[in-house]
């Protein structure tokens, strides 16, 4: 095949990724706020929102990982104008997010005090308990959103999470401003006041995503008179058994980067402020290519259910194709700007935090070095889950992410990470080790699966 035949791809895939890719930047960018923000009041109350957001991570992973089972099963209903398959699949996945919600809120609610057992810095556990309160029960609107959020990229309607995640990342973002600092006449809360904002903006997103699919007519029907509690266990059996493992696959790969959170906070509070500014700036990268792997997840999924495989694939590799021009151009701009980047995120007119925010800053600038170099594995690994997602095959996957993130990249981290070998920077050697790895199997597994689709179709 000529290049044409995947570049003529790239104004498709972009219409349909670019929404989903704003609206998780959004989320992002929020954070990329809230660390600024948070970052102003000194390290240890960063370090602290970083250790506290630690547990969240993998709930959320757990939970977001789940709802992707809507979006596929979706897609190919839509596909194949099959509305009560359609509905059936986003009702039973609704319920399974709003269960799942709760059960994430408690959990973390209940493993609180593990915090004072992971060696961390007593200074930030006691600064990051308050706000682990708040923030925990905000999964549960969070969990929920993106049950609609799913089924509203399955069939295609992806403008609408991207609306709602900028209403109510406007209203955090004021929120975190009014709330941290005392403006206005509130009280001055500190890392407290971010999570209150972080809470009324995720209920106010699902509010409004819900409300913008009622007005669809496309979807109006879908999200309407949702007999909640009237369950069929064979669709209930097929969305848990599509969306545990792809909530695996999320929680492995979302897990390293939390070890590597703790593995920081065992070398100091200042490294594990570090390792919360490469985190964040290399999480906005990464949203470009989660949006790119939903597009992938919803095409193959559609041409799945038209079952056009040759077409599938020439259009899964179009995106990969897209996905790693653009990793590419990310780990430039971070290889080049790599000491610049990390100094957005402190105050150096603090002169009482002064030598603080100076080895912070050293510590990051050699963080985005490596996060520069693993753009590409990082990109290529997502999209290709994503479309293996769409053909609905997620149980290799997620062995596939296991052993790539936990027998290959975590032992590295671990025994690199130690403060008398390379410290920071080789706690995210281990990083870039898993992500490469698991690009390179999970590509391995898409091609052999789809040649495997069109032998079998001729």
């Amino acid at each position: 095949m000529k290049l044409t035949d995947y570049t003529r791809e790239f104004r498709l895939n972009w219409q349909l990724a670019a929404p989903v890719m704003l609206g998780m930047l959004g989320h992002t960018f929020v954070q990329f706020v809230d660390n600024i923000m948070v970052g102003q009041l000194g390290t240890a109350e960063l370090a602290a929102v970083s250790l506290g957001n630690s547990f969240m991570f993998i709930a959320m992973s757990i939970g977001i990982g789940f709802s992707t089972a809507i979006t596929p099963l979706v897609a190919e209903a839509d596909a194949a104008n099959n509305f009560k398959e359609g509905k059936s699949s986003f009702k039973h996945g609704l319920f399974l997010c709003t269960i799942l919600g709760l059960v994430l809120f408690l959990s973390v609610f209940v493993a609180k005090p593990l915090l004072y057992f992971m060696k961390q810095p007593v200074e930030v556990v006691e600064l990051a308990l308050p706000y682990l309160n708040l923030v925990a029960f905000s999964l549960i609107p969070l969990i929920i959103f993106q049950a609609f959020k799913q089924f509203s990229d399955g069939l295609s309607l992806t403008r609408y999470p991207m609306y709602a995640t900028i209403l109510a990342n406007i209203i955090n973002v004021l929120l975190n401003y009014v709330l941290i600092f005392g403006k206005f006449g509130c009280p001055e809360m500190g890392i407290v006041g971010a999570a209150y904002g972080t809470l009324v903006s995720r209920v106010i997103m699902v509010i409004h995503l819900w409300w913008l699919l009622t007005k669809r007519e496309k979807s109006r029907a879908y999200v309407t008179q949702i007999k909640l509690f009237i369950l069929d266990k064979l669709m209930l059996k097929k969305v848990i058994s599509l969306g545990y493992p792809s909530a695996m696959q999320m929680f492995f790969e979302v897990a390293i980067f939390t070890a590597a959170i703790w593995l920081s906070g065992l070398l100091g509070k200042n490294p594990q402020a570090a390792n919360q500014i490469a985190l964040n700036l290399s999480s906005m990268t990464f949203m470009v290519a989660m949006g790119l792997s939903v597009a992938s997840m919803i095409r193959v999924g559609n041409q799945k259910g038209l079952h056009q495989y040759f077409e599938l694939r020439r259009i899964a590799f179009s995106i990969f194709l897209l996905t790693t021009i653009l990793s590419v151009c990310f780990g430039i701009v971070f290889f080049i700007f790599h000491d610049q980047l990390p100094k957005i995120y402190v105050d150096f007119n603090d002169a009482t935090n002064l030598v603080d925010n100076t080895e912070v800053v050293g510590i990051a600038a050699k963080l985005m070095i490596a996060a520069a170099i693993f753009q590409v594995s990082d990109g290529i690994q997502v999209v290709v889950l994503g479309a293996l997602r769409g053909l609905q095959d997620v149980k290799i996957p997620t062995l596939i992410t296991f052993v790539s993130y936990w027998i290959i990249g975590f032992p590295i981290s671990y025994f690199l990470g130690k403060e008398e070998a390379y410290g920071s920077f080789g706690i995210w050697m281990g990083l870039l080790a898993g992500l490469t790895v698991a690009a390179i199997l999970l590509f391995i597994r898409f091609n052999y699966l789809t040649k495997k689709l069109i032998l079998s179709n001729n």
